[in-house]
């Protein structure tokens, strides 16, 4: 082992201690805060493109670097394991957190004791959960995670963000009670809970273990599915996300990602060919996709407006999983990676366009639009818009193009990626469900639309006259962050797309999991020295 492999412990410890140093902080330590948390999210972002080079370099065989804790071999200790899938969402966490806390900067960092604190756990559960290879700890680290995250949203609580974290906590306490079940069951049939000992083990389970090992690999995805946001177990998110701070908001994003993350995780390494639940997540996926068009459309809230677009993101990767086309896999890390940049920019984006929306306005609008009133001046008139104007509608109408999927940023990229994979399968006939999901994915692309410009319409025509808001460079700098990314990833798309082709390709080959976590050998010991001969 070199010190090099100690990076995989960066992503869960650097939070860990971090966290903990900022406990005992009381509020007027801001500055202090801000700066450790700061320095902590800048070390989980170095440390995850390190691991994103070193997987991608042909440091570890295949690619997938394992951690052995505690010196104890796998199945019987606590492994961690890095491959691209795993440093990919690394670094979507670290670039996501970085842009949400210095947003909390000035203001929801200030509100509430711990804040900081619980925002550095949340990180810890997050990456916890990409790197376990155990599902027991994985658990353990979904606890740490919404453990931290129930505090966040209801962070500078009022009327409505009570409300909603109640829901919130309830639901994702039921969530958490099926993982253990479903845990539970799993390791009664196989004895185990390493994933790449479970895939071993499959092929040797007698057909009463193979049937209660499938119980408890349904109960598990049922669990990961509520916090995915599957249709209809997704109820609870536009809410969530309409509540949350904008921070907070945009961190749930994420999360919501994470149960994408597993299912994907497990049935490329746990089913790969049977194909056991898969027609689940396809239809469940696109019904998913159907449920949250039909949200956005029926919303006027801004809030529920980006959560129901989280929904349809997620039920296009859940129908993508349940497709089964190993071609796809690539397009739709793509458009998990785009999506997510995306749609939390927009969270944080819709605190500083409240501020130019006001009742009086968003009444007239809705009046215009009921009795078709057009509003005219009597001759052309010109303006010069403001600075805080210009910018509260460019990067509106930037997240609107990504969520939508129009060209050319990375959200049309992330479609037509689908649709070529969808149009060329490998056994060369289109199925009826391929069909089906093109026609949900431009459907639900042609309802974002409408939804975003109908937004749009209400709150900078009817606001014309609306004074300009006062934004903080802090407020602004992490919405450019978010949407420079999306200009990136449309900009290097080639290189992006080589990149998860092969981390595709890694995550299709589950032998080669297999062997690296069980065969990775324990440190040995140092051998003593036998001691000199005594002389006569």
């Amino acid at each position: 082992m070199t010190p090099l492999d100690h990076l995989l412990l960066a992503p869960v410890l650097l939070p860990l201690l971090c966290g903990a140093v900022l406990v005992p902080l009381t509020e007027g330590w801001h500055r202090l805060k801000f700066a450790l948390g700061y320095a902590s999210v800048l070390g989980m972002l170095a440390s995850a493109l390190a691991l994103a080079a070193l997987t991608d370099g042909g440091y570890w065989q295949h690619g997938i670097g394992v951690y052995l804790a505690a010196n104890w071999a796998a199945p019987f200790g606590i492994a961690l394991v890095a491959d691209r899938l795993a440093a990919l969402m690394l670094l979507l966490t670290a670039l996501l957190a970085l842009a949400a806390l210095h947003f909390a900067r000035l203001r929801w960092g200030r509100i509430g004791v711990h804040f900081h604190s619980l925002f550095q756990f949340l990180l810890m559960g997050i990456n916890g959960a990409f790197l376990t290879h155990d599902l027991f700890n994985l658990f353990v680290f979904f606890e740490v995670m919404l453990a931290a995250s129930y505090g966040l949203v209801l962070h500078g609580y009022n009327a409505e963000r009570l409300r909603a974290s109640m829901q919130y906590i309830a639901i994702n306490l039921a969530a958490s009670l099926l993982f253990l079940i479903g845990a539970a069951l799993i390791y009664a049939a196989a004895g185990t809970l390493n994933m790449s000992d479970l895939a071993a083990r499959m092929a040797g389970l007698a057909p009463g273990a193979r049937g209660l090992f499938e119980i408890g690999a349904t109960v598990l995805a049922l669990a990961f599915l509520i916090k995915s946001a599957m249709w209809p177990l997704g109820f609870w998110l536009p809410t969530t996300y309409a509540a949350a701070s904008p921070p907070v908001a945009a961190m749930l994003v994420l999360m919501t990602k994470v149960g994408a993350y597993a299912i994907l995780r497990l049935w490329l390494l746990l089913f790969p060919q049977a194909g056991f639940g898969h027609d689940a997540l396809l239809w469940g996926g696109m019904a998913t996709i159907v449920f949250g068009a039909a949200g956005m459309l029926s919303s006027d809230n801004a809030g529920r407006l980006a959560g129901y677009g989280a929904v349809v993101s997620s039920g296009t990767l859940l129908a993508v999983i349940g497709y089964g086309q190993a071609t796809l896999v690539a397009g739709a890390l793509y458009y998990l990676a785009g999506s997510t940049l995306a749609i939390a920019a927009f969270l944080l984006l819709i605190e500083l366009i409240e501020r130019i929306r006001t009742p009086h306005a968003s009444v007239l609008a809705v009046t215009l639009e009921a009795w078709a009133v057009e509003d005219k001046p009597d001759e052309p008139v010109g303006r010069g818009v403001p600075a805080a104007m210009a910018f509260l509608a460019l990067s509106f109408a930037a997240c609107a193009m990504v969520i939508a999927g129009l060209p050319p940023l990375s959200g049309f990229v992330a479609k037509f990626s689908l649709f070529h994979a969808l149009l060329n399968p490998p056994q060369g006939t289109i199925a009826a469900a391929g069909w089906t999901l093109m026609a949900l994915i431009i459907g639900s692309g042609l309802v974002s639309v409408l939804s975003m410009m109908r937004f749009g319409v209400r709150t900078f025509w009817a606001n014309s006259g609306a004074a300009p808001p006062k934004l903080h460079r802090s407020e602004v700098l992490p919405v450019l962050f978010l949407l420079g990314l999306s200009v990136f990833m449309t900009v290097e798309a080639g290189s992006v797309f080589a990149w998860l082709d092969r981390a595709s390709e890694g995550i299709h080959r589950p032998q080669d999991y297999i062997g690296r976590v069980l065969g990775q050998p324990v440190v040995p010991s140092p051998v003593p020295q036998p001691a000199a001969a005594e002389a006569p």
